[in-house]
């Protein structure tokens, strides 16, 4: 048999197959795609899925009446509501070097279902004898809250919150500093529906402070009004 014959006799190899020791081309190819539908998953956004209406509104209304009142229509210009900072205090709590678990927990708890985020709890940066805190012992919890969860936050702290405040009658319209950042605070956490004060072991308040970017205290208190934000309105006389 000569050698061209014997050539011919020889089975055909494999398609894909490459050189000793390599894979073949189609290897990993079912494994690659359930590592894509694994990666699907993972970007899943779990924040609100409906637009917050405070957030319509203020692109659709509060955009346009704060151009006409101050000329900026630049919409990049225009003074825009940043981010949420939550703060509650837990340092008159200290029993020696440590809060107690109980404290914590219900704290940590009331931050989680307000804001829908998981809180963090802050360390004392100094030593302040006076309020027996050492640097490092564990002093405040605090959350910051951005984008929907924040517009969804602002929106049930002025139609639900506020109206719920023990003798309400309006906000201080002075509490910004020069750069338009509003602070305001809250003695009791019950004036959120989402707490059950039947099963609250103590009361405590909170701090809130509206971060804004291109702002001062005019234009952050006219988009606040726009909003709906109860201020305190001056008496007459």
């Amino acid at each position: 048999m000569s050698k061209e014959d014997q050539k011919q006799n020889q089975p055909a190899a494999k398609d894909g197959g490459g050189k000793k020791g390599q894979a073949p081309r189609d290897a990993g190819k079912k494994g690659g795609g359930q590592a894509k539908k694994h990666d699907a998953h993972a970007d899943v956004d779990t924040g609100p899925k409906t637009p917050s209406r405070l957030r319509l509104l203020y692109d659709e209304r509060v955009r346009g009446a704060f151009a006409e009142k101050f000329g900026e229509k630049n919409r990049m210009a225009q003074p825009r509501l940043q981010k949420i900072v939550l703060n509650v205090n837990m340092g008159r709590h200290l029993e020696g070097t440590k809060i107690p678990p109980n404290v914590k927990q219900q704290v940590l708890d009331t931050l989680t279902k307000v804001t829908g985020q998981k809180p963090v709890v802050v360390r004392a940066k100094k030593s302040v004898s006076n309020f027996k805190v050492r640097a490092g012992y564990e002093s405040a919890a605090m959350v910051t809250i951005r984008r929907d969860r924040m517009w969804h936050f602002l929106d049930r702290l002025i139609n639900l919150a506020t109206p719920r405040i023990k003798d309400f009658r309006g906000l201080n319209d002075k509490a910004f500093d020069r750069q338009g950042n509003y602070a305001m605070g809250l003695t009791e956490q019950g004036v959120f529906p989402e707490i059950n004060m039947a099963e609250a072991q103590f009361t405590h308040g909170m701090h809130i402070n509206m971060c804004f970017t291109n702002s001062n205290p005019e234009k952050s208190k006219f988009v606040l009004e726009q909003l709906g934000m109860p201020f305190r309105k001056p008496e007459q006389r």
